[in-house]
């Protein structure tokens, strides 16, 4: 479903990945993770044509970004995206954020896009919120209003970039919940994220990232479960983030 090879990056003189290589089965999770800096976030914001990368190439469904007749906003459509602080239009209800995108890049009608938009927040816990603004939903309820934004797009891919570090502690299993359940629902997911406890639950597979390449690449269980057998750098991020 994502195809990664060989993907190199660079802001001006400083190159912020390198020859990375890896790929998403269908109906796979992977989690990325890594130290700050370590170019999770833009590995993930290339696979759907965010950030722009100088080598190599990227194929989601089937469909390369780096060939020159690619339609980028048609592929971006069918790729949701989750990013850390909701970028939900503020001055837009819940229900209008939901369809905006639906009416203006899908062409769908006002009413089918409200009515899967509605269902949709009905998925999401958030039914009795769809008049409201985002300013008044806490943090929890704006990222899964988020969620519900990008699956009404009917994407192929899910993708989430730290969906829960901008929340408060207690908002935090509100947001994994659904992430949960579209996981057991067989959506293929690329999730950045400190949330091990989510990782070892739904992922297949752990990334593991430091200073701009992918430096561990393999199934959770062994990510966690052999963890004598991970780089040094793995060992030392584990060490920090794993409860003693």
């Amino acid at each position: 479903m994502i195809s990664i090879r060989n993907v190199s990056k660079w802001y001006g003189d400083f190159q912020v990945l390198t020859d990375c290589t890896t790929e998403v089965r269908k109906g796979e999770v992977v989690v990325v993770c890594g130290p700050s800096g370590s170019g999770k976030s833009t590995l993930i914001k290339c696979v759907n044509a965010l950030e722009p990368f100088q080598q190599g190439d990227i194929e989601v469904d089937g469909t390369s970004l780096a060939a020159p007749k690619t339609d980028l906003p048609k592929l971006r459509a069918r790729v949701g995206m989750v990013f850390q602080h909701f970028e939900l239009f503020p001055h837009l209800t819940v229900t209008e954020n939901l369809t905006l995108a639906q009416i203006k890049v899908l062409g769908r009608g006002k009413a089918e896009a409200t009515e899967k938009g509605l269902a949709l927040l009905d998925r999401v816990g958030l039914a009795a919120h769809a008049h409201k603004h985002p300013g008044q939903l806490s943090g929890g309820q704006q990222q899964r209003v988020a969620i519900a934004r990008a699956l009404a797009m009917d994407p192929v891919v899910m993708l989430f970039d730290e969906p829960t570090s901008a929340l408060d502690p207690e908002m935090v299993n509100e947001v994994l919940d659904v992430m949960v359940q579209l996981a057991q629902e067989g959506m293929t997911m690329m999730c950045v994220t400190h949330e091990m406890g989510f990782a070892r639950k739904v992922a297949d597979r752990v990334i593991f990232m430091d200073r701009g390449n992918i430096v561990e690449d393999c199934a959770t269980e062994a990510f966690f479960g052999d963890i004598a057998a991970r780089c040094e750098r793995a060992r030392q991020f584990l060490a920090k983030i794993l409860p003693h």
